[in-house]
């Protein structure tokens, strides 16, 4: 299949555990471009997030089905794309799965690729935090709670698993050695 279509890699995870800059330097060393999810969301929903209220799966569907449009527009025209992207939810996925025309639904063959950073809560509440602290992000620690309890990984996926306390380049180096195209 990676012969007739592009490749996407979606760094997923809750906030805090580094799908930023992992995906910014995974797609530095594979010459991948690099989209980050955050960029897709409208005014409204950053609104919301910056309030401390959390999104409904009715703010995510067009956020989601936004970034599977440019997806798929990557994987026809054969170009390899690293994602960085929550993807929280079963359902979630699906969507972005469905950017490969190839996919059949519940199928784990499809060239959308999922790397979840793996965190304990407390290094997650910690590194937001610090981010809030900062003022680079709007999203708030008391949110990371509302992500956990909506994190939902199903082994049958395939989900690569990464330990996200690993430094950023044992992470990459990790990615790059598991997912080979």
């Amino acid at each position: 299949m990676a012969s007739c279509i592009g490749t996407a890699i979606i760094i997923m995870g809750v906030s805090g555990a580094g799908k930023t800059t992992i995906g910014q330097m995974l797609s530095k060393e594979m010459k991948y471009k690099y989209l980050d999810a955050d960029d897709f969301h409208p005014q409204s929903n950053k609104e919301k997030m910056s309030m401390g209220i959390p999104l409904s799966d009715e703010d995510r569907i067009p956020w989601l089905e936004t970034q599977r449009d440019v997806l798929r527009e990557h994987l026809i025209n054969k170009m390899g794309l690293i994602l960085s992207c929550s993807a929280l939810k079963k359902q979630y996925r699906e969507i972005l799965r469905s950017a490969d025309p190839n996919y059949k639904r519940g199928s784990n063959a499809s060239a959308v690729n999922f790397v979840l950073l793996d965190a304990p809560a407390e290094v997650l509440t910690t590194r937001l935090k610090e981010r809030a602290a900062e003022g680079s992000h709007f999203m708030p620690a008391s949110l990371l709670q509302s992500q956990l309890d909506l994190l939902q990984i199903d082994d049958s996926e395939g989900i690569f698993r990464v330990d996200a306390t690993s430094s950023p380049q044992a992470i990459v180096n990790n990615i790059q050695k598991r997912i080979q195209f």
